[in-house]
């Protein structure tokens, strides 16, 4: 396959939207460009299926667009206003990204806690618009302490940038940490707001920003944590994502064009036939495709979890080239900035949009703000191998380049501490080309090691203990949202409950493949449990005495992969307590485990 440019826009990021038109103004967006250059794979095709959707009828007024620009930023219009939700009127009050773009946050960072709280306005400020910011106030449980959430495309970091994160949490002593995150991202916790300034200062000088990270924002777009390095891959994803986040972000400037929508949004880039990106739980997937000669994507949109719904994305029966990646994100968000409502937050992620409109008609709105105003139909030509086995890649094993091989650690539950990340900057450097990469299942990988070094890396400490290639099967595939340690939304702990649980559990069978076990604390299901052969879900329940306490509403059959599909509840309200009995009768039912004989549990 030839090697093919993917165009940037660097025009203006505002888009003008006529308050009585349907069509964006396309023609500000056909300005000059850079062009980047990659290479995909050369794979077998496989035909692609697409859903049939019955034709909505909507009426005209439905298609106005709800919000309008206003300066630089993009405001919801008065006649749109009436029954939005607080977060809505909070936007409406004062502008979060003027907190960044304004340098608001120089002000807001020289009041003390008790100072903030004694104002709506600058309270609002530290609980919610410094979300914007990627700045999240623990009030529950460590009030006066953030947790800034990065922008990582594509999971890829050097050692210079994990040694400053971990310089950051160091200082903040045992309220200081990090976690990998289920968006190939870095959470760092335990920050005070007076540090902030100099934080971000730091983070553009190892070139990293925490913007546009929480509530209505584009989250971290993710990719292969392979690319670049992967024998089997069919692109290499992160010419893609990077560009995603630079759209996104404005370059890490801010682009008020993308920062006003009605919810969060994912997005992912497919790079493998293992899908290792989870393309079915994202708002957009761009999945590899070629169509009369060229190469480019076909689109899944619309999957998401939320506490009342989760849905797989569908497909949108579009394709586009490879050089207008940015142009249908840029058209998908303003399609949804445009018209999403803005009501009850539980239904206001693009899928009730889609459903609102209809695949078709929300096909043409995007198509309505393409450059040029159209979008091609799909693609038969799907490069990703629907038969394909998902491989592990935990352990070592070798790259494209001849010579050098990877090696996939496993990070328990993601938690690491300023100490570990130094440690890995370290290994990186001395066996790598000092690059770590994130993945979404919360563990790291080191690329480019010489098969010389490989030895020496495999009897480090760090991987003979905490990190290893090798984990025990059950402990392989499991993933933990942050619990309520310090998530305020959080109803149970979960990282050392999911360990513990864990280890009981492997004390009590024997398995002969892996089981995913994820956890969440409460029904936002950042754990994403419903993609998990085994999902712990955080609730409220009572014990055989009637008292209350923390429990879990247990999910079995979740798939990823070509053939994905959504677990299902298996038994709501279990006590955390009882969750080792539970776990091990499912495993021997349906997943082949084997009971060890004789032994028992200690506890």
């Amino acid at each position: 396959m030839s090697s093919f440019s993917l165009k940037f826009l660097t025009s203006s990021m505002h888009c003008h939207t006529s308050s009585n038109t349907t069509s964006a103004a396309a023609s500000s967006h056909r300005s000059k460009s850079v062009r980047l250059r990659a290479t995909p794979t050369t794979v077998p095709s496989a035909p692609s299926t697409a859903r049939d959707n019955p034709p909505t009828t909507v009426h005209a007024s439905r298609l106005e667009p709800r919000v309008e620009e206003r300066g630089d930023y993009w405001v919801l219009k008065e006649k749109f206003r009436e029954g939005i939700n607080p977060q809505e009127k909070m936007k409406i009050e004062k502008e979060p990204m003027k907190l960044f773009m304004e340098n608001g946050i120089e002000e807001l960072v020289k009041l003390s806690m008790e100072e903030i709280d004694k104002e709506k306005s600058t309270k609002d400020d530290v609980d919610v618009r410094l979300k914007w910011l990627g700045l999240f106030h623990r009030r529950k449980h460590q009030y006066g302490r953030f947790m800034m959430r990065l922008k990582l495309p594509n999971g890829v970091t050097t050692s210079a940038q994990t040694r400053y994160l971990a310089s950051v949490i160091r200082k903040y002593g045992k309220d200081g940490c990090a976690d990998v995150t289920t968006r190939q991202n870095w959470q760092i916790r335990g920050v005070t707001l007076p540090d902030v300034p100099e934080i971000f200062r730091g983070l553009e000088e190892v070139g990293l920003t925490s913007l546009q990270s929480g509530m209505d924002n584009v989250r971290n777009p993710v990719g292969n944590p392979l690319a670049g390095i992967d024998p089997d891959e069919i692109v290499d994803t992160r010419p893609y994502t990077n560009l995603l986040s630079q759209f996104i972000t404005g370059n890490s400037r801010g682009n008020p064009a993308v920062t006003n929508l009605p919810r969060k949004w994912n997005v992912c880039v497919i790079g493998s036939h293992d899908l290792y990106e989870h393309p079915h739980i994202n708002d957009l997937a761009y999945m590899p495709a070629t169509k009369g000669g060229r190469f480019g994507f076909n689109l899944l949109v619309g999957g998401f979890f939320s506490p009342k719904r989760c849905e797989e994305a569908i497909p949108l029966d579009a394709w586009v080239p490879a050089e207008d990646v940015i142009a249908v994100c840029r058209a998908v968000l303003e399609a949804y900035r445009d018209l999403g409502t803005r009501g009850n937050r539980q239904k206001t992620r693009m899928m009730w949009l889609i459903d609102e409109l209809g695949i078709e008609g929300f096909r043409e709105e995007v198509a309505k703000r393409m450059p040029e105003e159209e979008l091609e139909r799909a693609s038969p030509e799907d490069l990703v191998d629907k038969k394909w086995i998902r491989r592990d890649y935990l352990g070592v094993h070798p790259q494209k380049q001849e010579g050098l091989s990877f090696i996939g650690l496993h990070i328990p539950v993601g938690r690491v501490q300023a100490d570990d990340m130094d440690e890995l900057s370290r290994l990186s450097d001395e066996y790598g080309s000092g690059e770590l990469r994130l993945t979404v299942e919360q563990n790291i990988i080191i690329p480019n090691i010489h098969n010389s070094r490989v030895g020496a890396l495999l009897k480090e400490p760090l991987l003979q203990g905490r990190f290893s290639p090798e984990p025990a099967l059950l402990m392989k595939g499991l993933v933990a949202c942050t619990g309520n340690q310090f998530c305020g939304q959080a109803i149970i702990e979960t990282k050392a409950r999911a360990l513990k649980v864990t280890e009981e559990v492997e004390r009590l069978v024997s398995l002969e493949r892996p089981v995913r076990m994820h956890w969440t604390g409460c029904p936002n299901s950042c754990g994403q449990v419903q993609v998990a052969d085994i999902g712990f879900m955080g609730c409220m329940t009572r014990d055989e005495n009637g008292k209350a306490c923390e429990g879990a509403d247990v999910l079995v059959g979740g798939r990823i992969g070509s053939d994905s599909h959504l677990g299902e509840v298996y038994q709501k309200g279990v006590p955390c307590k009882d969750l080792v009995p539970l776990v091990v009768d499912i495993l021997v039912q349906h997943f082949g485990a084997v009971p060890r004989e004789g032994e028992e549990s200690d506890d």
